[in-house]
């Protein structure tokens, strides 16, 4: 008798994808169901009124004041033209648009093109508004700030230290080395100069077994990260949470530090997810479009993979990569330097100094010394992954059959269709 097959949607792309895996062995896990804020406009308005800590957003900002608003580039989901609609609409009258400069928060990725912030910002804010795309490796851009965290070198943009109000926008989900994305991060790694994102991003810090999902405080990467916020200055950040459609379920307002914190302990409740054990084959994904854009940032599914998958077992993710490695950025020449996962992190560990994109390829050789590790992309050559140490997966439903099959009747699948937006626990371990 045929066994009974359990249809599940990934998030892929931007219109998914659909796989038939065996009822009988398959766990999903996907992040509690979370409605949309009934009335969006309400709930970014009370969270710049009734901030979780300091003054409401109104009482921060004096007439005349130049305002620099930190939001995030185009590979986060972040609802950015509600949100600076938002802003505007509580500072009516305190502020106009010539006092106010929307900063790109890069980190060290590529500038967004003006199509893409039109797309981004809505086409009348991004024409009426002063946006810049932050360059990290643009020294006229920069300013230095001092030694802060862990012996961190501070290189911040410009703009952002010159205004006399700082406003970060973001939105709070888990992250595979930083613990939390939002808050403090859109300041560093966010705005931050290259040699202060290569030393936050550096061998040592991203190695620490802390350095990992859910995890802020003790993990050296975001430890450092909040230090910087707090000594360079936030006056006012605002965050968001997102559910699967990628809809305000809820927002959050005011003190860098404390916003963040009541913002990632309500994303815990609904982002963690136990489970009873260990998985032969986990299917994962990066939440589908735009945060599968590339497999650069693929590595963030593969990760939230790894934290169930049996060692030896296999990973498979589904991620579209439109835009390839991408071809910015060092990523795909990293990968291709060693002919094994073992050999990529010996060599990341006897540099002397940390190059661009290493932080993704030692997360990556980590997963690849644990498991193997296919993908099922349209954007990337079957060559293209076998050159970064990865299977490719042209039927996913076929390689876990196959795969179920060679490892016994008792063999498991984990899925997470909506990849690092959900993050797995094993029960009989550690919570952290």
């Amino acid at each position: 008798m045929p066994e009974e097959l359990l249809d599940v949607e990934l998030a892929y792309g931007r219109r998914g994808l659909r796989v038939k895996l065996p009822a009988g062995r398959t766990t999903v896990v996907s992040p509690a169901h979370q409605r949309a804020a009934a009335d969006e406009a309400a709930t970014l308005r009370d969270a710049l009124r009734r901030p979780v800590a300091g003054p409401p957003l109104r009482e921060v900002v004096r007439p005349g004041q130049r305002v620099a608003v930190s939001v995030c580039d185009l590979t986060r989901p972040q609802p950015r033209e509600a949100m600076l609609r938002a802003l505007l609409d509580e500072l009516a009258g305190i502020v106009t648009a010539g006092d106010l400069t929307v900063l790109i928060a890069t980190g060290t990725h590529r500038g967004n093109t003006p199509a893409e912030l039109a797309g981004m910002l809505g086409p009348e804010l991004a024409a009426r508004l002063r946006v810049i795309n932050h360059d990290a490796r643009d020294g006229t851009m920069l300013t230095w700030c001092g030694q802060h965290g862990a012996g961190v070198p501070v290189w911040l943009n410009r703009h952002w230290v010159d205004a006399d109000v700082k406003i970060t926008t973001g939105f709070v989900e888990p992250h595979f080395f930083a613990g939390f994305s939002g808050g403090p991060k859109l300041v560093a790694p966010g705005l931050a100069g290259l040699e202060t994102t290569l030393t936050l991003h550096d061998a040592q810090r991203i190695g620490s077994d802390r350095a990992t999902w859910a995890v802020c405080e003790g993990n050296p990467v975001h430890d450092d990260v909040r230090a910087i916020a707090a000594a360079t200055g936030v006056d006012f950040a605002f965050d968001v949470v997102l559910n699967r459609e990628q809809e305000i379920v809820a927002a959050f307002g005011g003190e860098v530090l404390a916003m963040h914190a009541a913002a990632r302990e309500f994303v815990r409740a609904v982002a963690m997810c136990p489970v009873d054990g260990q998985f032969e084959v986990v299917v994962t994904t990066n939440s589908g479009f735009p945060l599968d854009q590339n497999l650069y940032q693929a590595v963030k599914g593969m990760s939230a993979a790894a934290t169930v998958v049996r060692p030896g077992g296999l990973i498979i993710c589904a991620a579209e990569c439109a835009d390839g490695w991408p071809d910015h950025g060092s990523f795909r020449a990293e990968l291709a330097a060693e002919p094994s996962p073992e050999r990529l992190l010996a060599a990341i560990a006897a540099r002397p100094q940390t190059v661009p994109d290493q932080w993704q390829v030692q997360v990556l050789a980590r997963v690849l010394r644990q498991a193997r590790v296919g993908v099922h992309t349209a954007g990337l050559t079957d060559a293209d992954l076998r050159s970064a140490h990865l299977q490719p997966v042209p039927d996913i439903a076929a390689a876990v059959t196959a795969e179920l099959a060679a490892a016994g009747p008792e063999a498991r699948v984990c899925v997470l269709p909506e990849g690092p937006q959900t993050i797995p626990f094993i029960t009989t371990g550690e919570v952290r």
